[in-house]
């Protein structure tokens, strides 16, 4: 009985790492992309060069290597790159990008993540920014950008601020507490 009860717990300790950790076995490779293992190294080669991509497609998390050039990507949406953490390769040169606020993700990711992959990046469009490196475009060019935002910052700003009123409070009680067991012996 009591083996059985070990063997149950360690194959739940099992279930919860492979939920907790991404394994190879649930990464796909997106259809129009050719991917392989990096060999010893955790991570995967992701190829969707010169594959006429007009939009990202989904990644594996455990992509390190991810090749996006000679396609037709104007943009990469909010949010997608956020899940690569193992990402050091980079390529998204020759690709058609308009530049508005639809690119400002992707560049202020780049420059957080990937400064070397920003640098040969050009615009396409509008026609007042053709040909201009994506890095040197200011925040007025991009347009109105301001409304994109503030919302996710106030978010976090008031999650952040409930957070701290909470731990403050905590606090208070706590020594309130203390003080009053030490005054009443």
């Amino acid at each position: 009985m009591h083996v059985l009860a070990v063997l149950g717990c360690a194959l739940s300790l099992v279930s919860l790492v492979s939920l907790l950790s991404p394994g190879v076995a649930d990464e796909q490779c997106p259809p129009p992309c050719s991917c392989s293992s990096l060999g010893d190294a955790r991570g995967t080669r992701v190829d969707c060069a010169s594959r006429g991509l007009r939009s990202l497609p989904a990644l594996p998390r455990l992509t390190r290597s991810l090749l996006l050039h000679n396609n037709s990507l104007a943009s990469i949406p909010s949010g997608a790159l956020d899940g690569l953490g193992l990402l050091q390769e980079l390529n998204l040169s020759h690709n058609p990008w308009h530049c508005d606020c639809r690119l400002l993700y992707l560049r202020l990711w780049l420059e957080d993540a990937a400064v070397a992959a920003l640098a040969p990046l050009r615009c396409a469009s509008p026609a007042a920014l053709r040909m201009r490196a994506l890095q040197r475009l200011t925040g007025n060019e991009l347009g109105p950008c301001k409304r994109l935002l503030p919302t996710k910052c106030l978010q976090f700003f008031w999650r952040d601020l409930v957070l701290i009123a909470g731990a403050i409070i905590s606090l208070v009680l706590a020594a309130c507490a203390t003080t009053r067991c030490l005054n009443n012996p």
